[in-house]
């Protein structure tokens, strides 16, 4: 067995401990669709980031590791023969070769976002320019301070957002109030480690190198996710008292201030999670391991065969 292998034993019971962690992160959220019951905080985590909660439990030991005896998996999509019969290793090359400009988007939304300074004057108002002056909106949930208040308190504050995937759901009237206009175009250009919706899509780019990233690194950015999105909503202008969510009032200056201060934390996590994806992906220094309480022990990073065809993107 090579340095950059695992032997079935130790590989399978990393897989059933990843699926215990995911199946309990998702139980909630698994039982209410069995119920057919809404719930306009976590269902966002399923719907806008389409992904199953069976596609979250799916382990894979990250870009360059050998899974030992794993014959099972010989025909899964981005794994190569490994050194030895019926052992498979995910391959950052060949991931490479098939979705080269997928690579190097993600490759460049983690390090420019990561290797610019947090923003931290936002206050979450995008969820408040996405009912501007709107008569209909995307929750049934009523507003906290009706909609003139409501209004009032974006025309009051500058709206900076730098996220378009937030931008683009602006009311007509809210988006020439941001302080710039956002294209699809623009956005690894734009992206920066304090927006929390460029947090929340860590766990999109994870699931979108499948194989390339351990598991326990996956279910890591999907908690980051999940706690930003309890924020997002927090901060948001509804009340979501029957959902027992207590609102970070960022119309007044206490609020203000306690969102910027859990924003920095989320900043600092999701820059560490950069970190940690590059290194077992590309094999920037040493993935060491889930940072989480639940996660295992990571094997080492990706062997330096499958780094050399990534095209390498300098931070802006």
């Amino acid at each position: 067995m090579s340095a950059d292998s695992l032997d079935r034993t130790t590989w399978k019971a990393r897989e059933s401990a990843h699926q215990a962690r995911a199946d309990a992160l998702t139980a909630a959220h698994r039982e209410r669709s069995a119920r057919g019951e809404k719930h306009p905080v976590w269902d966002f985590l399923f719907t806008y980031y389409s992904y199953a909660p069976a596609q979250l439990r799916r382990w894979h030991p990250g870009a360059g590791i050998q899974l030992d005896d794993a014959p099972e998996r010989a025909g899964w999509r981005w794994y190569t023969a490994g050194s030895t019969p019926d052992a498979v290793v995910p391959d950052a090359a060949t991931f490479a070769r098939e979705k080269t400009a997928l690579a190097d988007l993600i490759e460049r939304m983690l390090r420019r976002t990561a290797a610019r300074p947090g923003q931290f004057g936002c206050f979450g108002l995008h969820e408040w320019a996405m009912v501007y002056r709107e008569k209909e909106h995307r929750h049934p949930a009523p507003l906290r301070l009706g909609q003139a208040g409501t209004d009032a308190v974006v025309e009051a504050n500058d709206l900076r957002c730098t996220h378009f995937d937030a931008f683009r759901f602006f009311t007509r009237d809210a988006a020439p109030r941001n302080r710039q206009p956002l294209t699809r175009a623009d956005q690894p250009a734009l992206e920066q480690p304090g927006c929390l919706h460029a947090g929340m899509d860590l766990y999109k780019w994870s699931m979108k190198l499948g194989p390339l990233l351990p598991g326990e690194l996956l279910l890591d950015a999907f908690e980051l996710a999940r706690d930003i999105r309890l924020l997002d909503m927090e901060a948001a202008p509804y009340d979501l008292s029957d959902w027992d969510v207590v609102p970070v009032p960022i119309e007044t200056a206490e609020g203000k201030s306690a969102y910027a201060r859990r924003q920095r934390e989320f900043a600092e996590r999701g820059n560490a999670l950069r970190r940690r994806m590059l290194a077992a992906w590309l094999g920037d220094g040493q993935e060491t391991g889930s940072q989480s309480s639940h996660g295992a022990q990571t094997a080492p990073a990706a062997a330096s065969s499958n780094r050399s065809v990534m095209t390498r993107s300098a931070a802006s």
